[in-house]
């Protein structure tokens, strides 16, 4: 007998999804670390620890029942600052993957729509920004002085406005790949029946970009923007090694590797567990993203129905 078929979209793409194993394992892993991260000053008070607070005379001091991953260099508790190190980085990573995704698709519709010398001056402008040599320029942008931008004293020294900075920062380089995957689905879309139906029914190009071809770029949007997260906890983790980055004493997994680099010899713990988790996660968001591409690619049922 044939199997039963999901009728819908959504139920194929599940269906597809749920025969990703390693997909399924990396959906799983990044809930569970986004629900510690998420819980991580109630683990803090449940454990009776301050991920915060110094204390010298307990530094590097190995797992304990009441560290249960020790003390870093300055007796802070290494499990909790791990958690909230995760907060930090997968905020700013999921942050500027969004904004990334946002500039991306709307560069990306106005060129496929727009078609003629605005789609060359917008594709060009992409080429030009993806030619940029994109590591020294975050240095650069990195350690701008924002009070010398203009911006208050206060307000350029607080720590939401340097973290918020890294975000802007790393979107205004991410938005490309989005931008020329989006334009060349909307170039294909714009040659559909349905999207000719419209235009001969005298939609503006307004409904036809949100009604129409929004929908069906929502796939290759959400799997860039899957993929495009590991890239950009490796960027941040390498701004906040070089002391560009999320700024002490805000924890993040780039930061904790910068502190620990001296002492990788006498207490590497400090430096592996930063480094795992930032390569699990990576690898994690990777995986997802191979899963999610499989899973809402139509052409994978075609493909199966020729291979049976």
């Amino acid at each position: 007998m044939t199997p039963d078929v999901p009728k819908t979209p959504l139920a194929r793409a599940t269906s597809r999804f749920r025969g990703h194993l390693l997909a399924r394992a990396s959906l799983l892993f990044l809930l569970l670390l986004a629900l510690a991260a998420i819980a991580a000053p109630w683990i803090e008070n449940w454990l009776g620890v301050n991920a915060m607070t110094a204390d010298l005379f307990n530094a590097r001091m190995p797992p304990s029942g009441a560290n249960w991953l020790g003390t870093d260099e300055a007796g802070r508790d290494l499990l909790t600052r791990l958690l909230h190190g995760g907060r930090v980085t997968l905020l700013v990573a999921l942050s500027s993957a969004l904004v990334s995704a946002c500039i991306g698709a709307a560069i990306g519709l106005l060129a496929g729509l727009g078609g003629g010398r605005l789609d060359a001056v917008l594709m060009r402008l992409t080429d030009a920004v993806i030619a940029l040599p994109v590591l020294p320029l975050l240095f650069i942008l990195a350690a701008l002085d924002l009070a010398k931008l203009g911006l208050p004293s206060d307000l350029a020294q607080s720590q939401a406005a340097g973290l918020w900075r890294i975000v802007l920062i790393i979107a205004l380089f991410g938005w490309p790949t989005v931008a020329r995957l989006v334009r060349a689905e909307a170039l294909s879309l714009i040659r559909r029946d349905f999207v000719r139906a419209a235009v001969a029914l005298g939609a503006g190009k307004g409904a036809i970009a949100l009604r129409h071809l929004l929908p069906n770029l929502a796939s290759p949007i959400i799997v860039a923007t899957t993929l495009s997260v590991g890239n950009i906890i490796l960027f941040e983790s390498v701004l906040s090694f070089l002391g560009l980055g999320i700024s002490p004493p805000i924890p993040s997994w780039g930061n904790m590797l910068s502190n620990a680099e001296e002492m990788i010899w006498s207490a590497p713990r400090l430096a592996i567990w930063p480094g795992v988790m930032i390569f699990l996660t990576v690898i994690a968001f990777n995986f997802l993203g191979d899963g999610l591409q499989d899973a809402l690619d139509p052409k994978s049922d075609a493909d199966r129905g020729r291979g049976g």
